[in-house]
């Protein structure tokens, strides 16, 4: 079984410049790569004679070129660039299989991350070594043991993580459910979860209109700020750490909800909601979304499974 565990770093001055410049590099490379395939995919249907575009191909294409044309891609590990082409044919492939839309590319500041594989880190307790840098401070040894296959590191705010997969030789990593009974779970606006049991309807957070005046203040001071200066760095910082802190606080109480629901019960049923369609109604859009229904049944269909259970979705 795949699993990931998102470890908080604690990184010095030079390790987070390092981690900048090396999710800058990997963002390069992804719309790079991009923009070549899209080059080479227009002349192929032009002229068959042509080769199609593939990612070991523009992988093969940027070592080609790197040390000439982009010698600053050399001061970071090489996965940066090299998993992020990769990471663009999974996009392509999503793509012509009608899973996904068509890549984008990434931006600063929202996409900063970059992965490196197995041989290219090792953990030693609360600590990674990154290469070409060295040891790194986590919060937390990780908590899953199997093999390890992977490890990305990405920024969310002012705050960088590690994302590091495993794969593990068992499919069950938590006890059983305590009685294997049976739960209703109705979702709402005004609570969050109300269950078949008779118990009190359990409430939401509400973390987006609990610090909607503060969010809004602090955008409205973003939109004054002069492009590029520093001040409006400092304010575009203090807003995400805002919107970082909302997602948090939602996260948060989803998972203690869903943890408490997976150990007491066996079997879960909810309703088959479509979101999407829910959110379009504009009076309700903005409770909606704050209460999370997807990623509540996405924590609960995972959480169960590795519980041995099961949920049950009526229409």
């Amino acid at each position: 079984m795949l699993i990931a565990h998102r470890i908080a770093l604690d990184p010095n001055n030079v390790q987070a410049t390092y981690f900048a410049r090396a999710a800058g590099t990997a963002r390069f490379a992804y719309n790079w790569a991009l923009a070549e395939w899209k080059r080479q995919y227009e002349a192929w249907k032009l002229d068959n004679r042509q080769t199609k575009p593939t990612q070991a191909a523009l992988r093969r294409q940027l070592n080609a070129i790197k040390r000439e044309q982009f010698p600053w891609m050399l001061e970071v590990t090489k996965n940066a660039p090299q998993m992020a082409i990769i990471q663009l044919g999974q996009a392509f492939q999503n793509f012509f299989a009608g899973r996904a839309k068509y890549p984008q590319p990434r931006k600063k500041g929202v996409h900063d991350r970059f992965t490196l594989t197995n041989d290219q880190f090792s953990i030693d307790g609360c600590r990674i070594r990154i290469p070409n840098l060295g040891w790194v401070r986590m919060r937390e040894s990780l908590r899953f043991a199997g093999k390890i296959l992977s490890a990305t590191v990405s920024r969310v705010a002012d705050r960088w993580f590690v994302s590091i997969a495993v794969d593990t030789q068992d499919d069950s990593h938590l006890p059983q459910a305590k009685n294997q009974g049976v739960v209703g779970v109705d979702l709402g606006v005004a609570a969050l979860a109300t269950l078949s049991t008779g118990e009190p309807p359990i409430p939401g957070p509400k973390p987006h209109k609990a610090l909607l005046a503060r969010l809004q203040r602090l955008s409205r001071s973003l939109s004054r700020k002069q492009e590029g200066s520093a001040n409006r760095n400092k304010a575009k910082a203090k807003l995400a750490r805002l919107h970082a802190r909302i997602a948090a606080i939602r996260s948060d109480a989803l998972h203690k909800l869903t943890t408490d629901l997976t150990r007491r019960f066996h079997t879960i049923g909810i309703e088959d909601l479509n979101v999407r369609g829910m959110v379009r109604n504009r009076h309700l859009a903005r409770s909606i979304a704050d209460m999370g229904f997807f990623e509540f049944r996405r924590q609960l269909e995972y959480k169960t499974a590795m519980r041995g259970g099961q949920v049950v979705v009526a229409d």
